[in-house]
């Protein structure tokens, strides 16, 4: 299980509501394509975060490369104004903070922690939930 967190390109405000719809629905379309569950998925103004569990096959780089290619390019494709925002053609900045998550141990602090970003202005808005087998709670699509 990995903490990821991708910041926009010149970390430009680009997370509308319609972007934010539009990054949930490709990150639950590449969840039916690859074996990657997104645990949860949650933006700030110029940033994302995700909470992501994936086979031992997938290294945290090639995580990185589908996601971030994969929405990228799906979001120029479904909305062609962010691409105009972001001058230089891509959507994401090339670097990535990944960190790994216990199954028993810090599973509810990075949880928590990825709900708490931007909480002083509260623009951090969780887009996407989703429990893991064994638990009680059901797939949430916010």
């Amino acid at each position: 299980m990995y903490h990821f967190v991708f910041p926009a390109k010149y970390r430009k405000s680009v997370f509308s509501e319609e972007v934010e719809k539009e990054l949930r629905d490709i990150c639950l379309e590449i969840a039916r394509r690859y074996e990657i569950i997104f645990l949860e998925i949650g933006v700030d103004r110029d940033h994302a975060h995700f909470l992501v569990q994936s086979v031992p096959t997938y290294s945290p780089k090639k995580i990185v490369q589908i996601i971030k290619s994969l929405t990228a390019r799906q979001i120029f494709k479904r909305i062609p104004s962010v691409k105009s925002q972001l001058w230089g053609g891509e959507f994401w900045s090339d670097g990535y903070f990944v960190s790994t998550v216990g199954k028993h141990g810090d599973e509810n602090v990075i949880s928590n922690y990825v709900r708490r970003q931007g909480q002083p202005d509260n623009s951090y808005k969780q887009l996407h939930y989703q429990a893991q087998e064994g638990s009680s709670d059901q797939l949430c699509l916010l």
